[in-house]
């Protein structure tokens, strides 16, 4: 059974920092692109930084510069490093496979909330 385990959100004020982790367990990580993906209140879920089987990394125009993504694959683990948090970061994040793959289920994720 595939799981996923998001922690390391948090509230946070606008220009701090978070890191996210994520482990994963039942599936051959290092065989899968992840991502981080994040859903903000009423809107819908978007992924927003994905790093490749090679370790290539990619990123959506609203974080690039401001986050970075790693993975570590001997400990099954995707990264989320996020600086210069915005309000707009607010967010629910989790991640997943990318694409995601049919059966996987999502986690619980974990919340980032930037406010003063």
């Amino acid at each position: 059974q595939v799981q996923f385990v998001e922690s390391g959100g948090g509230l946070v004020q606008p220009g701090g920092s978070l890191t996210l982790s994520c482990a994963a367990s039942g599936i051959i990580f290092r065989s899968y692109a992840m991502g981080w993906y994040r859903q903000a209140p009423g809107k819908q879920r978007e992924l927003v930084a994905w790093v490749r089987i090679g370790g290539g990394t990619a990123y959506v125009d609203s974080v690039q510069g401001r986050f970075t993504i790693s993975r570590h694959n001997d400990k099954n683990t995707v990264y989320l490093q996020m600086t210069r948090l915005k309000a707009e970061d607010t967010a629910v994040y989790y991640c997943n496979t990318v694409p995601v793959t049919s059966g996987i289920t999502w986690g619980q994720g974990t919340q980032v909330t930037v406010s003063s």
